[in-house]
């Protein structure tokens, strides 16, 4: 057994020829000295974050960024040798591994760096990137004192090296930028307290970038809008270029029965039939990420749309047919059938969330095939790692 195979017919299929189209057209928007960091946290927003970070680069990323320094190790363990940022916090004890695998840390206060000095005795560089609060209230610097204090003592260890300076804005996926612009305004003031300039200069997440090319220095992280989803449905109609949406999620049906007028389906009886009516039984729950608000939604079998009856339960869920399919039907959740398309974003709105969370919820034991040139050329299967 090994992680290129799965046993039951549920899966995710990645489109990688989309995610490398996407960094190739942001890149060419971009000014020429501006980079692209590609933002593959969270398993690259489920996504498969090794064969993302592969690609990105490949299509002109010339770094990458994660939440936490397990992501960026696993990223090295994956074969990725080029650079990588650590955006969230790290434990100070773990700076030495962080060093020894060549992977930057974000500093976001003194304290911690104090800490970080008190311990580390190493002779190998560190690399870190100052965090500025210009306004999101999580993590980084305010005051000039405790900045200027920051860069003096990375400055004066042998072994420490300030790489950045980067901000994270709270409001730049919508439509007033009043914020926005608020927020900007203090990011300048604050560079202007740093004498001497890191080489990357970072504050443009997707929608900075694909807004307002001119106000991103000399970095864009590109996140949700490698993955070819719009950062906001408030700004879809101002992107750029067209982004091209790498997620898919497919299905079978297992089981397909009749039933009659009066007959309930699923935990709590809370569906009933009002006429005679084929069902198909679907073996994807909430377990994969498939939540039970889910219910009464739609999927596409044979280019048709399919409503889920009865609650979701953990490992499967029913639907209303149309006529009697045969089992083994493809069943697709979010993707293209026959002409009809269902978007991360129908099922965010259905969800009352962000596209961001829709790819990340689907869960580890849903496996990821990965695409190029519509040929598989991976398949991940975290359940059969072993």
């Amino acid at each position: 057994m090994d992680s290129t195979h799965f046993y039951r017919d549920t899966w995710v299929e990645i489109d990688l020829d989309c995610i490398a189209q996407n960094v190739r057209n942001m890149k060419c928007f971009l000014p020429e000295e501006v980079d692209v960091m590609a933002v593959v946290k969270a398993n690259a927003y489920g996504h498969g974050d090794v064969e993302v970070a592969k690609v990105a680069l490949e299509a002109g990323a010339s770094y990458l960024a994660v939440a936490f320094l397990d992501e960026a190790i696993s990223l090295r363990h994956g074969g990725v040798e080029a650079p990588i940022l650590v955006l969230g916090a790290s434990r100070p004890t773990d700076v030495k591994i962080a060093a020894e695998n060549n992977i930057a840390l974000t500093v976001f206060n003194k304290e911690w760096l104090d800490e970080v000095l008190d311990i580390y005795e190493e002779n190998l560089p560190a690399l870190f990137h100052l965090k500025l609060d210009t306004g999101m209230g999580r993590l980084g610097v305010k005051e000039k004192d405790e900045l200027q204090a920051i860069i003096h003592a990375i400055e004066e260890a042998p072994h420490f090296s300030l790489e950045g300076v980067f901000t994270h804005f709270a409001t730049a996926d919508e439509i007033d930028t009043s914020y926005f612009e608020e927020q900007y305004k203090n990011f300048l003031q604050m560079l202007e307290w740093i004498p001497k300039k890191p080489k990357m200069i970072h504050c443009a997440n997707s929608a900075t970038g694909l807004r307002f090319p001119d106000m991103v220095f000399n970095a864009v992280r590109l996140g949700i809008g490698m993955y070819g989803m719009t950062p906001s449905i408030e700004i879809r109609d101002q992107l750029p270029f067209e982004l091209r949406e790498a997620f898919s999620f497919h299905s079978k049906l297992v089981h397909v029965k009749w039933i009659t007028k009066g007959e309930k389906v699923s935990y709590g009886a809370t569906f009933t039939a009002d006429e005679d009516m084929w069902v198909g039984t679907v073996p994807v729950g909430y377990a994969d990420g498939w939540i039970r608000k889910l219910q009464d939604t739609h999927v596409l079998i044979e280019g048709e749309r399919c409503q889920i009856i009865g609650r979701i339960c953990m490992d499967q869920f029913m639907v209303r047919l149309p006529r009697d399919f045969s089992r083994g039907t493809k069943v697709t959740l979010i993707g293209q059938q026959k002409g009809e398309t269902i978007h991360v974003d129908d099922v965010a709105r259905a969800l009352e969330t962000i596209n961001y969370e829709v790819t990340c919820t689907i869960s580890f034991r849903v496996p990821r095939m990965f695409l190029r040139n519509k040929s598989i050329i991976e398949v991940r299967n975290p359940l059969l790692r072993h």
